[in-house]
């Protein structure tokens, strides 16, 4: 394992005691602590952690400010077959490195990119939703996680001269890990185990507003790196449409935009209009969801102003999820019917037209009309219209929120979806939860929303309470903020009648 190291806080002991419960034999691995010239202090505690462990080598590095050197010097100095690299403030999972290099050895891998958990941030899904053993760059979800915490076969990184760049260099990941991307015969994806713990940290890298006139020269080093190993078309397009989403568009999105300063949003745009007129041609644009897509038009069209205007009307749409009738049935489930609203200054704000062709053009947005192309289509998106009706905030006393899948309804009519509930299914027969909200998740248009059910007390009391079920009921109840619980009744306990006065509290607010 490869580890830059830099002065380091209190989270490395997390790191080191992970490197401990590895199944591997210590013999099996080492660890390369790259010390990137942190002074006396740091040197004393990597010394310590050395003595006490046979599998631990300390370089001692002139100091270079960023981590690619020091992680370029642990591949020369490595002497095992993979190397790992890990950032000092994460963790590896317990059996992790065994995992890994028995996947590695199975398949004959070049790369492994083994499930990475976030740790107080989020991380994209897709890449970890199965086993891939040969993944394909373009076809496969390899570009969702570039970051550098991946297995690497010794051997291929040096025949190849992979290597980080030296000095403090943005996208540095993206760099190494491209190019051992284009020049791998195998790249694998162990998504069925967690390896890798990413943890988010305040003040990190990642969380500062990038400064556009020095950013956008290195992300111009990962194009560059694209166009040389592709030739113009299907799979570039694709590849290049990922930086673009992800390092243009969405940096001009909805509350994002709105908040920079508008001295910083004009260079912002300054820098990046020209920058996607030379390197994003309009077959990257075809892939884009529906929001990009007029965005990029927008920004094509060097129509600013309207770039604003545009993630202001994001950020001002209102979606409420209304529960219209609630029913239990003799066998238990429970039958709701939910009302879902997107509004902006008090008119629908995604209202669609047929058009001659059997498309969905966006009407509802009179100043984007003129628009060219196929901007305002979102044919593909209407048709990946969702809602899914979740448990969320648990207020059962269990530490921690978290959420549960209840009903899902694909290409819903918003007026009046559907849905049932099996509490049976919900709540298992050890479940200790008592109390949790219904959240929708609705996906419009690919915009998404999560927001709190709704309902009036009297909507919820006419549904009344579940039969028996093993022993056990449930109950709708509505909340102070007009918000809706599932509530269950402990095995031989006794639910309260807050139904009744959750209602009676909401006429007298009506009064």
């Amino acid at each position: 394992m490869v580890v830059p190291v830099f002065r380091p806080g209190p989270t490395f002991d997390d790191l080191i005691a992970s490197f401990d419960r590895q199944t591997l034999p210590v013999t099996d691995f080492e660890v390369l602590l790259c010390d990137d010239g942190s002074g006396q202090e740091t040197h004393a505690r990597l010394t310590e952690v050395a003595r006490t462990r046979a599998n631990v080598r300390v370089l001692d590095l002139p100091h270079s400010g960023w981590p690619g050197t020091p992680r370029n010097r642990g591949v020369e100095a490595a002497r095992g077959t993979y190397v790992q690299f890990v950032d000092q403030d994460d963790w590896l999972f317990d059996g992790a490195l065994e995992k890994l290099c028995d996947y590695a050895d199975l398949h004959g891998s070049d790369v492994v990119v083994g499930r990475e958990v976030g740790i107080g941030r989020d991380l994209p899904s897709r890449i970890f939703r199965r086993d891939i053993p040969r993944a394909t760059l373009g076809e496969d979800p390899l570009l969702e996680m570039l970051t550098p915490h991946k297995l690497f076969r010794t051997s291929f990184l040096r025949a190849n001269d992979i290597r980080f760049p030296d000095g403090k260099v943005r996208l540095e990941d993206h760099l190494f890990v491209m190019q051992a991307y284009f020049a791998a015969d195998t790249i694998s994806i162990l998504a069925s185990e967690p390896c890798y713990a990413w943890v988010k940290h305040p003040g990190s890298a990642s969380s500062s507003r990038i400064d556009p006139e020095s950013y956008f020269p290195h992300l111009e080093a990962v194009l560059d790196l694209v166009d040389a190993h592709t030739e113009p078309g299907r799979l570039r397009d694709r590849l290049l449409r990922h930086w673009y989403r992800g390092k243009i568009l969405k940096r001009l999105a909805g509350r994002r935009m709105r908040k920079y300063p508008a001295a910083y949003r004009e260079r912002l745009l300054r820098v990046v209009a020209p920058l996607v007129q030379k390197r994003f041609g309009p077959g990257v644009d075809g892939g884009l969801a529906f929001p990009h897509r007029i965005r990029s038009a927008l920004l094509r069209a060097g129509r600013w102003e309207d770039l604003v205007r545009f993630a202001m009307f994001e950020t001002d749409m209102e979606c409420r999820a209304t529960v219209t009738s609630a029913a239990w049935s003799r066998g238990g489930g429970l039958h709701l019917t939910l009302r879902v609203t997107i509004t902006h200054d008090g008119h629908d704000a995604l209202v669609f037209e047929t058009t001659k062709t059997g498309a969905e053009r966006l009407v509802s947005a009179a100043w984007l009309a003129d628009l060219p192309g196929d901007a305002l289509l979102a044919g593909r998106e209407l048709r990946n219209d969702r809602v899914d009706l979740v448990l969320s905030d648990i207020v059962s006393g269990e530490s921690g929120a978290s959420e549960r899948a209840l009903a899902t309804q694909r290409q819903p009519d918003l007026g009046a979806i559907t849905v049932t509930i099996d509490p049976l299914k919900t709540f298992g027969p050890t479940d200790t939860l008592r109390s949790a909200r219904l959240t929708a998740k609705i996906r419009r248009a690919g915009w998404t929303f999560d927001v709190p059910v709704h309902a009036d007390p009297d909507t919820l009391a006419r549904a009344g309470r579940s039969p028996f079920l093993a022993g056990r009921r449930c109950e709708l109840v509505a909340t102070d903020d007009g918000g809706v619980e599932l509530r269950r009744e402990w095995p031989g306990g006794r639910l309260r009648d807050s139904a009744g006065r959750a209602m009676r509290r909401w006429r007298a607010r009506r009064k």
